[in-house]
C-alpha cells in the first residue's frame, strides 16, 4: 500500500503557492506511505542549451561547492549549483549525459536523481511530514508536480527505492501496486541497453516507458502497449514537461481520486489529501475508470 498524489495548476497565479497547496496532499497519506517520501517538481524550464541534474548525497557528507568547481574545472561549460542539504540541483550547459557518466565515476557517493529542463527530483526515507521539512516542500514553485508516500512490500527500504522514478528527461513515474513480472520486463529490456539500478518492480515499469519513448511512441501510445505488457495491479501517476497522467489496471484495485476546478488538477489515493484545497466543494470529482488515460497538459 503505497500513497500518490498530483497537482497541476491551470492559473499562472497559483504557481508560487504549488507546494505550500501540495504539503497537505502528501502528509495527507502518511498512513499509506510511512516509511520514505519523494515528490518530482517541474519549475520554468532552463534555457534551451542547459540541463539539471538533481543530486543526492544520503548520509555522505558532500561539500556541495567543491563539486561544483571539479565539475567546472572537468567541463569548462558555465554550472550553476543549488543546495537542499543533501539534495542538489546542478544547472549545467555541458552535455548532461557526459556530466552524469563523470559523476558515477568521480563522485560516487553523489546519485543522480534526475535529468531535463523543468524537473527537480526530491526522495529519502522517513515520515512524509519530515521529509517535506527537510527539503522545504512548502516553498516550491512550478507548475505541477508528482509525489508519492512508500510502504515496503516487496523491496528494501531506502532512497534509491523510493520513489518517483526517473527515465529520460523530464519524466517520472509513481506507482500503487505490484507487478507480477518485472523480472520478466527487465530480461527484456537490458539487452536492449535499458540499465537498471535497483530490484523495485515500479523501475521495471519506468523503464518500459522510457524504451517505448525512446522508440518513438508518445506517452499515451507507450501507456496503451503497457496494458498488454505489465502484468500485475497499478495505479500509476506520471509527469513530464508538459503533462500530467493517471491511469489505473483493468481491475482498478488500487484507489484514486482526481479533483478539477478552473484553477487546477488535483490526484490523490484518497479525498482526505484534497479536502483542505481551496473551491474542492465546487471541483468535479471521480475515480478514474480501468484502463483509461487520463492527462492535463499545462
Amino acid at each position: 500500500m503505497c500513497g500518490i498524489v498530483g497537482l497541476l495548476v491551470k492559473k499562472p497565479a497559483l504557481r508560487d503557492q504549488l507546494g505550500a497547496l501540495m504539503v497537505p496532499m502528501l502528509t495527507g497519506m502518511t498512513e499509506r506511505g510511512p516509511d520514505s517520501a519523494g515528490l518530482a517538481v517541474y519549475t520554468t524550464p532552463v534555457a534551451d542549451d542547459q540541463r539539471k541534474i538533481s543530486l543526492y548525497s544520503g548520509e555522505h557528507a558532500v561539500d556541495w561547492s567543491a563539486l561544483l568547481g571539479r565539475v567546472s574545472h572537468e567541463f569548462r561549460e558555465q554550472h550553476e549549483i543549488a543546495v537542499h542539504g543533501n539534495q542538489a540541483v546542478l544547472t549545467t550547459a555541458a552535455d548532461a549525459d557526459k556530466v552524469v557518466s563523470w559523476l558515477k565515476r568521480a563522485a560516487p557517493s553523489v546519485a543522480v536523481l534526475s535529468v531535463g529542463q523543468s524537473i527537480d527530483l526530491y526522495k529519502d526515507v522517513g515520515a512524509p511530514a519530515d521529509i517535506a521539512r527537510r527539503y522545504e516542500f512548502g516553498s516550491l514553485r512550478g507548475t505541477h508536480l508528482v509525489g508519492h508516500t512508500r510502504m515496503a512490500t516487496e523491496s528494501a527500504v531506502t532512497p534509491a527505492h523510493a520513489h518517483p522514478f526517473t527515465a529520460g528527461r523530464d519524466f517520472c513515474l509513481v506507482h500503487n501496486g505490484s507487478l507480477s513480472n518485472p523480472h520478466l520486463v527487465r530480461k527484456r529490456l537490458e539487452p536492449l541497453g535499458i540499465t537498471f539500478e535497483t530490484d523495485n518492480d515500479t523501475e521495471a515499469a519506468c523503464r518500459f516507458f522510457e524504451w517505448r519513448l525512446r522508440e518513438g511512441d508518445d506517452l499515451e501510445k507507450a501507456v496503451e502497449r503497457g496494458f498488454s505488457e505489465l502484468d500485475g495491479f497499478f495505479t500509476f501517476l506520471m509527469g513530464t514537461d508538459k503533462e500530467l497522467l493517471i491511469v489505473r489496471d483493468a481491475f482498478a484495485c488500487k484507489p484514486a481520486v482526481v479533483a478539477e476546478t478552473d484553477d487546477y488538477v488535483a490526484i490523490a489515493s484518497e479525498f482526505r489529501s484534497l479536502a483542505h484545497l481551496p473551491d474542492i466543494g465546487h471541483a468535479s470529482l471521480f475515480e478514474p475508470k480501468p484502463e483509461e488515460i487520463y492527462s492535463w497538459r499545462i
